[in-house]
């Protein structure tokens, strides 16, 4: 979902009203009339401000929305009763109003053609969603988040976001943020900063080439854990001890050449996912304690196809702690 997705959240249901002295502030800030577009425009971060579109055509002759008043860059649609978004908003848009009127839906070609739409730093502290997939986000800065004490989701994916491009404290004040993707992005090992009552993290399609040992200290409520399409290989011993109430974890489409160490030791988890894989042995305790008591909760599925593994070696008592005979999935495996 791209940005203009939550832009229109904002226009929408922001609680203020957006004065002409604002429209002016705004104007005066960001020289819309004047200023040159930067040479870069790549270092976009969580609370960007928008370089202006050099002059173009479309700046002298269009077509205003019915119902909004237009200005160069500027177009305003409050109060105006609409029941969609306008067709045929100018191209060269830095500032869009529509607040207070009657839309009901926001479709995904509704701002396609707007590249330079502005994307306000003061987002509502009411979202209790924030989808921003798909731009160039580089850097997450400190306290970008502040004040947003209803946040329960963000997804960030598609983004050219790296581990440290997230600062410390960009999640200072964030409580109930329990909800976290960051796929398709440049992350090379798992962020330690993240806010620590997190139930479901997604860091899939990214760089992430191993597991360190404190790589989830941080993480201790996390029931979901998504690390599928990286470049891992090891899985440093103990460090999947700091998630005791995880239940499902994907691991597929990595380098991972034998099952992580302490899989075994994680009484609720009832998914794992180690398809695709580097995997040549399966042990019989990998999966299953030696004292059936410590499992609380018995596997409802792991899948093992598209490793080296020769599934006629495996012992049967490997998978005592699996639920059905359909509980674990092999497959033939082609080099």
């Amino acid at each position: 979902m791209r940005t203009f997705m939550f832009l229109s959240i904002v226009a929408l249901c922001s609680a203020k009203s957006l004065l002409q002295n604002e429209f002016l502030h705004f104007l005066a800030e960001h020289d819309v009339m004047q200023q040159d577009p930067p040479q870069n425009t790549s270092d976009i971060i969580i609370q960007p401000q928008t370089p202006t579109p050099p002059p173009t055509l479309d700046d002298l002759s269009f077509t205003c929305p019915l119902k909004c008043v237009c200005q160069v860059r500027v177009v305003q649609c409050s109060d105006a009763g609409l029941k969609s978004v306008p067709q045929r908003i100018p191209k060269s848009t830095v500032m869009l109003d529509l607040q207070n009127n009657k839309i009901t839906e926001i479709k995904e070609t509704d701002f396609k053609n707007l590249p330079w739409l502005y994307i306000p730093a003061n987002l509502p502290k009411s979202l209790v969603e924030l989808r921003i997939d798909d731009n160039k986000i580089k850097k997450i800065q400190k306290e970008a988040f502040k004040g947003m004490t209803f946040l329960h989701v963000l997804e960030i994916s598609g983004n050219p976001l790296d581990t440290t491009g997230i600062e410390p404290d960009a999640f200072d004040g964030v409580m109930r943020l329990i909800y976290i993707r960051i796929s398709q992005a440049k992350l090379t090992s798992v962020p330690k900063n993240l806010p620590a009552n997190l139930y479901e993290l997604y860091l899939d399609h990214n760089k992430i080439s191993s597991i360190e040992l404190e790589d989830f200290r941080r993480y201790k409520d996390l029931y979901r854990l998504d690390l599928s399409y990286n470049q891992i290989k090891d899985i440093e011993n103990g460090s999947l001890a700091y998630l005791p109430h995880l239940r499902q974890i994907h691991l597929e489409n990595n380098k991972v050449r034998k099952v992580p160490a302490g899989i075994k030791d994680l009484k609720y988890l009832q998914a794992v996912y180690l398809h695709n894989n580097d995997i040549s042995k399966i042990e019989v305790d990998d999966f299953c304690p030696k004292e059936s008591s410590i499992k609380k909760i018995l596997y409802s599925g792991i899948s093992l196809f598209g490793n080296p593994v020769k599934h006629w070696e495996i012992q049967p008592a490997s998978f005592r702690c699996v639920s059905g005979a359909y509980g674990v999935q092999f497959g033939n495996f082609r080099k």
